[in-house]
């Protein structure tokens, strides 16, 4: 029996009854060893393989833990064991009263899972279901498929644990959380055209490789971790009315459900989708599971075609509500929640807000409502672009072209009336070979940033009345 063998034979038979610091020493020294060598050899092993042209078969992508033949609804035992299991190991977010509660007319507070280290709520149940491994799959590593946050969640905690991990992550995943998940430790697989293609990859090498397929939205253990959310949310805010829940494969929406309504039946438990990809709403109408195409959305994160066996099961008889939000309105959320939470969320963690903001649930009107910002993990670039649509979605970004005589004074009487309307020029520009008008006469074409939508409208009336041809882009109004 060689020595790594040995190590592993020791580990495993060491009594996990002991209460011993030396056992627990060596115990870290062991699994140092394993950790340390397991992910060589997957390394090694994963670089020899032509992933695309591996054979998959029906067997290959059956999960034993997510069985539509035989879903597992948790239950509050489970949540309260992860409560426990993770304490310490997860962030205990705040939960704070928002700036926008006297704008909306509802008291509002913000959980703020963002704030966790890998910037989203996936860590609780990437932790607790690290934790419930049996000792021989700890040794053996996990492998999930992610284009984020849960790849993020589980490669963080698998290096914190010494479990090895690996993640399969479609081609379309940022860059930036491929680095993360590579920086952690992990082995960060680059396969599939997206989501679905990753997992049967993942689901495949689980087979050839030993290891742990974690089902970043289905898996029991994940449901139970993300259910401790609605734990803290309870004690820290009493007398909860509602809460309003992005959904995507509805994990979270599943782990919040189980154990609000349990500790309190009357909270009112809101689902959030994005209306391009709304798999949990549409299920609940056929009541099953059902498959939705998803379309491109700000709320990439909650962009899965069908949502989970074991959270469906968890959550349809105890959701009160569902909701589809518009994408200009998740935009706008992202905006107010920096302009004035001063917090950077992405769209999938700002969708519950956007309910809120497209006036979807006028029914909670002075009640205490809690929304969790459940991800924060958004690309610079990509925000850049959100908050200029943003700002065009809540009429503060207008567009518009106006013919103005091409003589010296024209271009300075216009710009007079746009700053005596108290808007502000980003860009200009003239056109004058395509005009039809007469041969003194050139088109400006400006991008003018206003107080709102009101003041824009006003702007409008101005320009109407002074010029002949104006031309507006749609704006605000929401």
């Amino acid at each position: 029996m060689d020595s790594k063998h040995d190590i592993k034979e020791q580990f495993l038979n060491t009594p996990t009854t002991v209460n011993s610091h030396s056992v627990e020493d060596l115990n870290v020294d062991f699994k140092e060893h394993l950790y340390v060598d397991r992910l060589n050899y997957l390394r090694e092993e994963i670089s020899k393989l032509n992933i695309k042209e591996l054979e998959i078969t029906q067997d290959d992508l059956i999960d034993k833990f997510c069985d539509p033949e035989n879903p597992v609804p948790i239950k509050f035992n489970d949540i309260s064991a992860a409560a426990y299991r993770i304490k310490g190991g997860v962030e205990v977010t705040p939960c704070t009263r928002s700036h926008m509660s006297a704008l909306t007319g509802m008291e509002i507070f913000f959980k703020k899972d963002f704030l966790q280290y890998t910037g989203s709520f996936k860590e609780r149940g990437a932790r607790y279901a690290l934790l419930s491994l049996s000792k021989e799959q700890k040794v053996n590593g996990v492998i999930a498929a992610s284009a984020g946050n849960h790849a993020q969640a589980l490669c963080y905690h698998g290096k914190l644990l010494k479990i090895p991990v690996v993640v399969v992550m479609p081609k379309i995943a940022p860059i930036m959380k491929v680095s993360n998940c590579r920086s952690y430790g992990a082995i960060v697989v680059i396969e599939g055209t997206n989501i679905s293609e990753a997992k049967t990859y993942a689901l495949k090498l689980s087979k050839m490789l030993n290891l742990m397929y974690i089902n970043g939205y289905d898996h029991p253990d994940i449901l139970a971790g993300q259910g401790t959310m609605a734990l803290e949310i309870i004690e820290q805010v009493p007398n909860v009315d509602a809460i309003v829940v992005p959904t995507g494969g509805a994990g979270l929406l599943a782990g919040i459900t189980v154990a609000a309504k349990y500790m309190n039946p009357d909270i009112m438990i809101i689902s959030a989708e994005s209306e391009r990809c709304a798999s949990f709403y549409n299920s609940m109408i056929n009541g099953k599971p059902t498959f939705t195409k998803p379309e491109s959305t700000l709320a990439d994160g909650l962009a899965v075609p069908l949502v989970g066996v074991n959270s469906y099961a968890s959550a349809h008889k105890l959701v009160d509500k569902c909701v589809r939000v518009k994408e200009e309105f998740i935009a706008i959320a992202i905006l107010r929640l920096l302009e004035l939470e001063k917090a950077v969320v992405e769209g999938a963690g700002a969708c519950g807000f956007a309910a809120i903001v497209q006036g979807l649930l006028p029914e909670l009107k002075g009640k205490r409502v809690v929304i969790p910002l459940c991800g924060g993990n958004i690309d610079t670039s990509i925000l850049g672009r959100v908050l200029e649509r943003a700002l065009v979605a809540d009429g503060r970004l207008i567009k518009i072209w106006v013919t103005i005589l091409d003589r010296p004074g024209g271009l300075t009487e216009f710009c007079k009336l746009i700053s005596s309307n108290g808007a502000s020029i980003k860009d200009i520009a003239h056109e004058r070979a395509w005009l039809k008008d007469d041969i003194f006469s050139v088109q400006v074409q400006g991008v003018l940033e206003v107080e709102n939508s009101e003041k824009a409208r006003e702007l409008e009336m101005k320009l109407r009345s002074k010029y002949e041809n104006v031309v507006m882009a749609p704006y605000g109004g929401f």
